[in-house]
C-alpha cells in the first residue's frame, strides 16, 4: 500500500519495550532494538511493521511476510518464518489491538477537520447558558444549545449539534455532523459521523381519522465508554428512558428504538434493528442484519448469529439463529436438511430429462 497520510507511521517503538506493554515474550532477545511503526496483514507486513496470525490457514502469507515482529499464540509458533522475530501471547488478537492503538492513536477516535483547532472555534455557536470545562473543544459551525454540559476533554466536531439541556461527560467524542438531543451522556464515549441520538421513537395509536402520534417525552442514557457507529440512530423513550450500557459498542447503521435497554459490553453489528421496549442483557452479541422484536427480553451473553428474527425472549447464554430464530444447532440441522432436499429434487429433475 502507498504511503498512508491519513493515519503516518508511528516514530517508532522498540520491540522490547512493545513486548512489555503488550505482556507478550518475545522470544529472540537480540531483535529487541528493531523499530515497530506501523501494523499491517501478515501477507504485506514490511520492515517497520507488526502483524498477526490466529490459524494455519495463513500458512501461504507467510511466505510474502518481511514483518520486523508477528503476534502469535505456542500453538502457531512452529510455522513461524525464522527471519520474523516472535511476539508469543496467548491472546494474540487482543495483543494486535493494544499495539494499533499505540502506533496509531489518531485512528482510534474520529479525526479533527482541522489540525491546529483548540478551544472554541470563532465559526461555532454556542449558547451563552451552556457549560464547558476546561479543555473543550468545538469545531466550525457545531451547534451547543441552551444549557448543554459538556466535560473536560470532549471535542465536538465540525456541523454537529448538541440540543438544549444535553449532557456530556469527559474525554467523549462527537464525531461531525452527528445529532444528540434528550440525551445524557458518560465519559469516553464515542459517537461517529453522522449518528442521531435523542429524536422520537416511532409511536402512534389508531384514530377515527388516521394515526396519532404518541408523544416521546423520555431520555437516551448512554453510560461511559459506548462506541457507537456512523448513521445509527438511538430514539428517546416514550416515558421511560433508552439505556445503553457501559463499554457496549454499536455499529453503523443500527436502529435502536425508544425504550430499549442494553445491557454492559454488547457489541452490535451493522445494520441491526431494535424494536421499542426491548431489554438486552449484558455481554449479548447480535450479527449484522438482525431483527429483534419489541417487548421481549434477551438473557446476558446470548449469541444471535447474523440476518436472524428474533420474535421471542432468548434465555441467558443461548446461541440462536435463523428466521424465526431458534437454537443454533436447530437452525443449522434445518438448513442441512434443506439443502439435502433440494439436492435430492435437482437430482430428481436432472433423471427425468436424460
Amino acid at each position: 500500500m502507498e504511503s498512508n497520510n491519513f493515519f503516518p507511521p508511528h516514530d517508532g517503538i522498540g520491540l522490547r519495550e512493545l513486548a512489555s506493554h503488550l505482556g507478550a515474550e518475545l522470544l529472540d532477545d537480540t531483535a529487541g532494538n528493531r523499530r515497530i511503526r506501523s501494523v499491517a496483514p501478515v501477507a504485506r507486513a514490511g520492515e517497520g511493521d507488526i502483524c498477526y496470525i490466529l490459524s494455519r490457514k495463513a500458512r501461504g502469507d507467510l511466505e510474502s511476510c518481511n514483518a520486523s515482529a508477528i503476534l502469535c499464540d505456542e500453538a502457531l509458533r512452529p510455522i513461524i518464518p525464522d527471519h520474523i522475530p516472535v511476539l508469543l501471547t496467548p491472546k494474540p488478537h487482543a495483543a494486535f489491538a493494544v499495539a494499533g492503538g499505540l502506533l496509531h492513536p489518531i485512528a482510534l477516535r474520529p479525526p479533527r477537520i482541522l489540525s491546529d483547532a483548540t478551544g472554541v472555534h470563532p465559526a461555532a455557536f454556542v449558547d451563552p447558558t451552556a457549560r464547558l470545562e476546561e479543555g473543550v473543544e468545538i469545531e466550525p459551525m457545531a451547534v451547543i444549545g441552551a444549557r448543554a454540559e459538556i466535560g473536560a476533554g470532549t471535542r465536538v466536531g465540525a456541523g454537529a449539534v448538541i440540543g438544549a439541556d444535553v449532557k456530556i461527560g469527559r474525554n467523549c467524542t462527537v464525531a461531525s455532523g452527528a445529532s444528540i438531543i434528550a440525551a445524557l451522556i458518560g465519559n469516553n464515549v464515542i459517537v461517529h459521523n453522522g449518528v442521531r441520538i435523542g429524536q422520537d421513537g416511532f409511536g402512534y395509536a389508531p384514530g377515527p381519522r388516521g394515526m396519532i402520534k404518541i408523544v416521546q417525552v423520555g431520555r437516551v442514557i448512554i453510560q461511559d465508554d459506548v462506541e457507537i457507529g456512523a448513521n445509527t440512530t438511538i430514539d428517546r423513550g416514550t416515558m421511560d428512558d433508552t439505556v445503553i450500557g457501559e463499554g457496549t459498542k454499536i455499529d453503523n447503521l443500527v436502529q435502536i428504538a425508544h425504550n430499549v435497554r442494553i445491557g454492559r459490553h454488547c457489541g452490535i453489528v451493522s445494520g441491526v434493528g431494535i424494536a421499542g421496549s426491548t431489554t438486552i442483557g449484558n455481554g449479548v452479541m447480535i450479527g449484522g442484519a438482525s431483527g429483534v422484536n419489541g417487548h421481549i427480553t434477551i438473557g446476558d451473553g446470548v449469541q444471535i448469529a447474523a440476518m436472524s428474527g428474533v420474535m421471542a425472549d432468548v434465555p441467558a447464554g443461548a446461541r440462536y439463529g435463523g428466521v424465526p430464530a431458534r437454537p443454533l444447532k436447530d437452525f443449522l440441522r434445518d438448513v442441512a436438511e434443506s439443502m439435502t432436499r433440494s439436492d435430492e429434487r435437482a437430482k430428481r429433475r436432472g433423471d427425468r430429462n436424460e
